[in-house]
């Protein structure tokens, strides 16, 4: 049977298959770097990546789609990840020397190569895996009893495993032991992938809290500032002081909104990050180690609390913005009922206006009636005149006699034009 296949089928049936683990077996070292991606020059990774290929003589060079490749480079491996925000390079190699000598992964890859990978260093690790028989455990946790610093010993994978860091830098990369008693391959690359994650994803979720800490001095100074704007609200007295404090109320609320809109993601992504870690860390089935810290531990004591700041600085710039905004919704509706006092004065005072519009109109009329029957009788009494021979009646009886119906008529009109008018008026405004 053939169906129309959505566009992206394939594409996300292929995103759950990417990105596998590298199978590997005891003694081997691995080196790894976290690059922040160069925003200014976005393809400048894909170039430097081609570069590898045409030293290394590879006949095929990657796909511009591409986000996740494996390089054969003969004495090492390199697997190359692109992430939202960073990208990952993990070398590979078999050791030439003793356990416990130093040596690491980018001993065999061209050191100019891996000095000119584009963006910035984020995370650096190199990791010894070493076989069961290679090394005692005992007598490197004896070692590290030896040590001054803070050590992370554990059992994990199951009890399969030993794990030895400090998560401290050292020489620019973090350092991670691992002995391998029974885990096999595939779940040695799970378990090693899984380490190199933790140790990225802890540092990506610790970008926020710089940005905590400034954003505090910000929220300390807005949570001030909104303070003083709302005892000026309740002491205003009349409506240029509300008009004033809802102008500062109005600016304090665009700095707060740019902080939030700018730190969001930051905070969103360590929020993400943080739980990438914390099950990453539950996927290692750790062990512990009596006197010694796991790294399940070491996270929540060192870990846990920075990103609690971040999330309470969050929740804490999200509540201020909320307050601000109940705030300012509360001194629009005061400056709102005190326009609509004003309108309503303005409004009684055009209501006065009119009516005495209307008397004065009224008076008008009536002087208006005064006025045409004085010229309509004087009409009548000059027709009278003229007409005299005719009907030898006295001009003054028949003026006199008109002047009342020229009133009348006069009166008559003028109410039943106000009538007509007013019946328009009425017509209109339905």
């Amino acid at each position: 049977m053939e169906f129309t296949q959505h566009p992206l089928r394939q594409r996300l049936n292929d995103e759950v298959h990417t990105r596998p683990p590298i199978p590997l077996e005891a003694p081997a070292l691995v080196s790894y770097f976290a690059f922040i991606h160069d925003e200014t020059n976005p393809v400048s990774e894909r170039s430097h990546i081609g570069m590898l290929y045409e030293r290394m003589g590879l006949p095929v060079e990657p796909s511009a789609e591409a986000a996740h490749l494996i390089i054969d480079g003969g004495a090492f491996q390199l697997k190359w990840e692109q992430h939202g925000e960073f990208s990952t390079y993990t070398f590979f190699t078999r050791p030439k020397q003793a356990a416990q000598t130093g040596e690491t992964a980018l001993d065999a890859v061209p050191a100019d190569w891996v000095q000119g990978i584009p963006g910035q260093v984020i995370a650096a690790t190199h990791v010894e895996l070493l076989a069961a028989g290679s090394v005692s455990p005992e007598e490197m946790v004896a070692r590290q009893a030896t040590k001054g610093d803070t050590n992370i010993i554990s059992l994990i994978a199951g009890q399969a495993a030993w794990v030895f860091t400090d998560f401290r830098i050292h020489e620019g990369f973090s350092r991670f032991t691992v002995i391998d008693e029974s885990m096999g391959k595939l779940r040695t690359g799970r378990i090693i992938q899984r380490i190199l994650e933790i140790e990225t994803y802890r540092v990506m979720a610790l970008l926020a809290f710089p940005v905590a800490k400034s954003v505090s001095k910000l929220l300390n100074r807005a949570e001030a500032q909104l303070a003083a704007l709302i005892d000026r609200m309740v002491s205003a007295a009349n409506p240029q002081d509300e008009r004033a404090v809802l102008a500062d109320l109005t600016k304090l609320a665009a700095e707060v909104e740019h902080s939030v809109a700018s730190t969001n993601f930051r905070f969103g992504a360590a929020a993400a990050y943080y739980s990438i870690v914390q099950q990453r860390i539950v996927d290692l089935k750790e062990t512990r180690v009596s006197g010694y810290p796991t790294i399940k531990g070491f996270m929540e004591r060192r870990l846990a609390p920075a990103l609690n700041t971040c999330a309470a600085i969050s929740r804490r710039q999200e509540d201020l913005s909320a307050r601000i905004a109940r705030t300012s919704q509360l001194l629009r509706t005061r400056v709102d009922i005190e326009l609509e006092r004003q309108n309503q004065a303005v409004l009684s005072q055009m209501n006065r206006r009119a009516k005495l519009q209307l008397r004065l109109q009224e008076t008008v009329e009536g002087l208006s009636v005064v006025v045409l029957t004085y010229y309509g009788s004087q009409l009548v009494q000059y027709l009278a005149k003229g007409s005299k021979e005719l009907h030898h009646l006295n001009t003054d009886v028949i003026t006199a006699v008109s002047i009342p119906l020229i009133a009348g008529l006069v009166a008559w009109g003028t109410q039943r034009m106000r009538r007509k008018l007013a019946a328009e008026e009425g017509g209109h405004a339905d």
